[in-house]
């Protein structure tokens, strides 16, 4: 499983027959069935183009963008968070960051072992 870890965080685009054949090329000899079980028991998908999903839900709403026309000019004017997942031995540990676009300078940021509602980006702006 650890092996099947470390390849998929790699390659995620591998599904279960591209793993069995890195698998077998590697020296380790294990049915497809074996693979597949695993994989399923780790909650692991090969990302790939899924039909249809650029198409917006019955009665969505569509906010619009409000920076279109924004020309950003001064610090502070616009800042923006992202929150990047970094693989570890036991899960993942979560980075949020504020970054502010004019200059591009990290305003704050946090690490947490826990993606829950609402953290770890909430306890910026208390």
């Amino acid at each position: 499983m650890k092996r099947i870890d470390k390849l998929f965080t790699d390659r995620p685009e591998m599904g279960v027959r591209r793993m069995h054949q890195e698998l077998i090329d590697s020296g380790n000899l294990l049915n497809i069935k074996r693979i597949r079980r695993l994989m399923r028991l780790m909650g692991l998908e090969a990302v790939y183009p899924k039909p249809n999903l650029s198409k917006p839900a019955e009665g969505h709403k569509i906010y619009p963008y409000l920076l279109r026309d924004v020309v950003v000019e001064f610090p502070n004017q616009v800042w923006s968070t992202d929150i990047t997942y970094i693989p570890m031995a036991n899960g993942f540990l979560y980075l949020c960051v504020i970054i502010d676009w004019f200059s591009r300078f990290v305003l704050s940021w946090r690490l947490s072992n826990t993606l829950l509602r609402g953290r770890p980006c909430d306890r910026f702006l208390h």
